[in-house]
């Protein structure tokens, strides 16, 4: 066995009577319904600018229910996401880094159809597993064998990418899976921006999966540990409040600590810390986000992304209608916001007046409109994000950072923030 191995079963022996497991008492119907209801009006949305298969994920791991929307909604993830794919796969150009960049999408689009209880098959099939391959085995190589470099995209997409090769049972070399084994043993390039929970959270899911699989049996004592190490990290990430991270990267650290035991006592407080943290974020109406709701509907059903494995499609679910609104008589009040870009020459500075609860990013169009500004974006797996401001575009390793007056960087992105009255938001260059 080696000593590595003896060592390891040894110590979960020993600790084997104290594993604790996160438990998350149940959440109010109700409150889940609600959460739910804000998923409807983005099924509607068929256009492939707005479809996210992580919408049709999260439903199917949840224990609620869109019937026809549902069908509809897989329906054409199929027809518009394999054109896709497939029309990046048969681009001679596979290096473009946008096309990278999509390579997420493509990992959740294989998701949703194991929430389906579909394996990828047949001709394109083999091809869209194949294209995911090959995306793995890029940014191995732009890491390097030293393991001093950076993948083109992120740890993020690349540990997404390989839960979902995994779950479809599909197996990718032990180097591919080194280099996130690597990453998460050493703390290596994991702090990009705020993300660095959701990082670990999801490479402990894929490493969960392909331990649970025997994909890769020479790793499997490796991915062991990794996914321990994975675990203490998001513990000791949690906050006062009682987040991992924050309230974002909550869902996604629950869902890797549901996936198993951990030898300690300490696990079954910091997750009821967590749900009580969730709950009043869910009563202050804080997840918006399509993703970030579609990330937390499985752990109120006590599911994660490594249940796609083997999906209970049979599962009865509560049927979900949509939420009835008043339409309101009111007038809607005009906040002012100032918003200032300081890392460009000229700098610019200036108030923007818009009706109360818009967005950043209506915050941003209307600075457009008004001349003398100007913006791009991106589509991302959690929305838009700025891919350059007053023609500034970002470079590699770089990101705009978007901060509250003085100094708090911001949870959320510019879809999803809404500023206040009298706020500052400043749009800040920052390398990574």
């Amino acid at each position: 066995m080696g000593h590595l191995g003896t060592l390891l079963f040894l110590l979960l022996g020993a600790l084997g009577a104290l594993a604790d497991v996160c438990n998350i008492p149940e959440v109010d119907s109700e409150l889940v319904q609600s959460l739910g209801q804000r998923l409807l009006p983005w099924m509607d949305q068929l256009s492939l600018e707005h479809m996210n298969p992580s919408l049709y994920v999260g439903l199917r791991l949840s224990g609620l229910e869109a019937r026809d929307k549902e069908a509809l909604y897989l329906h054409s993830l199929k027809l518009d996401y394999q054109q896709r794919f497939l029309g990046l796969a048969s681009n001679d150009d596979n290096s473009d880094l946008q096309a990278k960049s999509s390579m997420g999408q493509l990992a959740l689009y294989m998701l949703a159809l194991r929430a389906n209880c579909e394996f990828v098959r047949g001709q394109k099939g083999d091809r869209l597993v194949s294209q995911l391959k090959r995306f793995l085995e890029d940014e191995k190589r732009a890491i390097g064998h030293n393991h001093k470099g950076y993948p083109r995209t992120s740890y993020y997409q690349y540990g997404l990418s390989i839960l979902a090769l995994c779950v479809h049972q599909k197996r990718v070399h032990d180097s591919v899976v080194g280099k996130l084994l690597y990453a998460m043993e050493h703390d290596h390039h994991l702090h990009q921006g705020h993300r660095s929970v959701d990082t670990v959270a999801m490479a402990g899911l894929a490493f969960t999966c392909l331990e649970r699989s025997n994909l890769n049996p020479d790793l499997r004592n490796r991915l062991i540990l990794a996914t321990r190490t994975v675990q203490e990290k998001i513990l000791r990430a949690q906050t006062p409040e009682g987040h991992f991270g924050n309230v974002y990267s909550t869902p996604l650290a629950l869902q890797l600590l549901l996936s198993s035991p951990v030898p300690g006592v300490e696990l079954g407080t910091a997750c009821l810390n967590a749900r009580s943290a969730l709950l009043t974020s869910l009563q202050n109406r804080a997840f918006q986000n399509v993703l970030m709701i579609s990330q937390l509907l499985p752990v109120l059903n006590h599911k994660s992304y490594v249940d796609l494995i083997s999906p209970d499609c049979l599962a009865p679910r509560v049927m979900l209608e949509p939420a009835t609104v008043t339409p309101s008589q009111k007038v809607p009040e005009i906040i002012h916001v100032m918003l200032e870009v300081p890392s460009v020459w000229p700098p610019y500075s200036h108030s923007i007046s818009v009706p109360a609860g818009s967005s950043l990013e209506d915050v941003l169009k209307k600075a457009q409109e008004l001349e003398g500004f100007t913006y791009g974006t991106q589509a991302s797996l959690s929305g838009p994000y700025l891919t350059s401001v007053m023609g500034k575009e970002v470079g590699e390793h770089e990101f705009w950072q978007l901060i509250r007056a003085p100094n708090t960087p911001l949870q959320q992105g510019i879809a999803d923030y809404r500023p206040k009255d009298g706020e500052t938001i400043e749009l800040r260059l920052v390398f990574w």
